[in-house]
């Protein structure tokens, strides 16, 4: 083209150069690996759809490299731009490798076998025999080419087979089953949600966008995908090692459950590995603790708070911390910091838990107290206290108001006022959530493997057999490397044509260009 520099290309020209490099079969490779790599911070930091308390601890301790985590989207890897990029790139990648060698496969398997190259005896495997009866060695070999599975082309004086077809349909097949894996993954991802609640026992849990305590759900995700169902939790039985070895060791975790679908209630047993499955949403049993179950008066002897209080497990033997709030307490609000030690022993600090089961039960409590707070209508943390604008209650002495309650006991506030711990309960951890495509992601997955056996088992095997008077030569060539027994099968194929016993390996040279006509495959 006049005036075009030499070497440019066109925007056209760049295009197809572009869509050439992205649908090479190293390209797919290289962004597969991409995608690994780019998953694994998803595995080694806090997530904010599923742990949103450890993101904010991590920013709260770490506030440089936590602000750039966050500002990357290190903490919501998978539903990073950068991450969606490369999983794009992959997607299309395959489709475009995939759809000309689905081409090239069918324009094969209409093909006949090649042509009987001219010299047998360059072929990596070879025979030369005889025949008593050259003239019926040709007819014989179709019929027992044919026996052994291969495709059969018969020639003037030769017969040319063919065999291993599936070995690259096994290989689309893997391919193949990769792009419907990428698609069950997308479809999971833009459709399904995951949400987690705590529920006390004897209480319930109904399946609304309201109730969660944390939710995240795709991009597509609709309200109306919540299938409408009812858990109430009769009861948790938690069940530990006493004994000398493994001393606190879980045993049983077990919730007994009322499930209310389309009407129909059941009861059901939810453990750790034995999650509810309710319409296309499972319920799983994720975590669990103590909950303590309280009274809070103000002065005036009114009831400002009354229920089951969920604290949050800090070790291994379940000393628990939350906050018992009494907004509505007049004239001032009332205020508990609570600790739980499920089998109290006392120690110099006030006291420990020594055993995850409640067998001494005891609940240590700190009082606060404040004028009322305007309602501003902020979300506030249930299981911390803000002491802004509170005083906490002293002794005599000054020192801060500390004491301890055994279930049924009442405590009098200095001043008027009161909490009384009626006796402690066990609340649950559920996560319900939803993958819509889960099952095409393992349906891929075994298709995916069955084609991988498929061209990992199939050996494609070439066979030529070519007659020159009473001399009859028999050649064959794997087409792939590392496979045996090519040898030995050229040999049960010469004693099923019943050819003379005089043969013998001849030299060969696999590498010689002269062993196969120019423009065969």
């Amino acid at each position: 083209m006049a005036g075009r520099r030499r070497g440019t290309l066109t925007g056209t020209e760049t295009l197809r150069f572009l869509w050439t490099q992205l649908t090479a079969m190293r390209t797919a490779l290289v962004l597969l690996f991409a995608l690994a790599l780019a998953a694994i911070p998803g595995s080694l930091l806090p997530q904010r759809p599923t742990s949103p308390e450890r993101v904010r601890e991590f920013i709260t301790g770490n506030p440089q490299l936590g602000g750039f985590y966050n500002a990357v989207g290190l903490f919501d890897v998978y539903a990073s731009p950068w991450f969606a990029a490369i999983y794009l790139l992959l997607f299309v990648s395959l489709v475009g490798c995939i759809i000309p060698r689905i081409g090239v496969y069918l324009r094969g398997l209409r093909a006949q076998p090649p042509a009987t190259p001219r010299n047998l005896a360059r072929m990596p495997s070879h025979l030369a025999l005889t025949s008593e009866n050259p003239d019926a060695v040709l007819d014989a070999a179709e019929k027992v080419l044919a026996g052994r599975r291969f495709r059969v082309r018969r020639l003037d004086d030769s017969v040319s087979a063919e065999r291993g077809y599936l070995r690259e349909l096994g290989n689309l097949v893997f391919h193949v089953s990769l792009v419907f894996l990428l698609l069950g993954v997308a479809w999971g991802v833009l459709y399904g949600y995951k949400g987690t609640v705590a529920v006390v026992e004897g209480q319930s849990f109904s399946n609304t966008l309201s109730q969660f305590d944390d939710f995240s759900s795709g991009g597509a995700f609709s309200a109306d995908q919540l299938v409408p169902f009812t858990v109430k939790l009769n009861s948790f039985d938690a069940k530990f090692e006493t004994g000398p070895v493994q001393r606190g060791a879980a045993r049983v975790f077990r919730a007994e459950t009322t499930t209310t679908l389309n009407g129909t209630s059941t009861n059901q047993a939810l453990e750790v590995n034995n999650p509810l499955t309710l319409g296309d949403s499972s319920v799983h049993l994720v975590g669990h603790g103590y909950a303590v179950d309280v009274t809070v008066k103000d002065p005036q002897g009114r009831v400002a708070f009354e229920g089951p209080v969920i604290l949050l497990p800090q070790d291994g033997n379940f000393l628990s911390v939350g906050v018992v709030k009494a907004p509505y307490a007049r004239p001032e609000r009332l205020a508990f910091e609570a600790l739980f030690l499920p089998t109290f022993v006392d120690t110099d600090t006030g006291g420990t838990s020594v055993f995850p089961d409640a067998l001494n039960p005891r609940l240590l409590l700190n009082a606060w107290h404040g004028p009322p707070k305007e309602a501003t209508g902020a979300p506030e943390n249930v299981y911390s206290l803000d002491t802004t604008g509170l005083t906490q209650y002293t002794k005599a002495d000054g020192k801060p108001l500390r004491f301890s309650l055994r279930p049924g006991e009442v405590f009098d506030l200095p001043g008027g006022g009161s909490i009384q711990f009626h006796d402690w309960k066990r609340w649950v951890s559920l996560q319900v959530s939803s993958t819509p495509g889960l099952w095409l992601i393992f349906s891929s997955v075994l298709v995916a493997v069955a084609g991988l056996c498929l061209s990992l088992f199939i050996r494609p095997r070439r066979v030529w057999l070519r007659v020159t008077g009473d001399r009859v030569q028999l050649a064959g060539l794997d087409r792939t490397e590392g496979r045996g027994g090519l040898d030995d099968e050229l040999r049960l194929i010469a004693d099923e044509l019943q050819l003379n016993a005089d043969t013998g390996l001849a030299p060969t040279d696999a590498g010689d260009a002269g062993s196969t006509p120019k423009g065969e495959p």
